[in-house]
C-alpha cells in the first residue's frame, strides 16, 4: 500500500493513526533509497593486515654524511665543477675560506 484514498486518509484521522501511517511510509521510502551495504573484498591469501608485504621491509634511514661532505658540495657547486657550468663573465672569483 504505497497510496491512500482520500476515505483511508478519513478514516486514520479519525481513529488517530494517520501520523503513524505517514511516518511508516517515510521510513519505507528512506530505507528503499538507501544503497545495499558493500560486502567486504575477500582477503588475499598470506595477508597480514597492518604488515610490511612479504618480501619487503621498511626502508633504511639515510647515513649521515661524514664531517665536511656539505662543505665540500658547497665548494664544487661555486667553482662550477659541480654542476658543469662556470660563470661566463670571467671576473668572477671563487671566494677563499678567508673571504667567507
Amino acid at each position: 500500500m504505497t497510496e491512500f484514498s482520500l476515505e483511508d486518509i478519513k478514516a486514520m484521522r479519525k481513529d488517530g493513526s494517520l501520523r503513524d501511517a505517514l511516518r511508516c511510509q517515510i521510513a519505507d521510502g528512506k530505507r528503499r533509497r538507501q544503497p545495499p551495504a558493500p560486502t567486504p573484498a575477500a582477503p588475499r591469501p598470506g595477508h597480514t593486515p597492518g604488515a610490511w608485504p612479504t618480501g619487503s621491509q621498511p626502508p633504511a634511514r639515510i647515513a649521515a654524511a661524514p664531517p665536511g661532505a656539505w662543505a665540500a658540495a658547497l665548494e664544487r657547486d661555486r667553482d662550477g665543477t659541480q654542476t658543469g657550468t662556470t660563470c661566463e663573465c670571467g671576473g668572477c672569483t671563487t671566494p677563499t675560506q678567508e673571504d667567507r
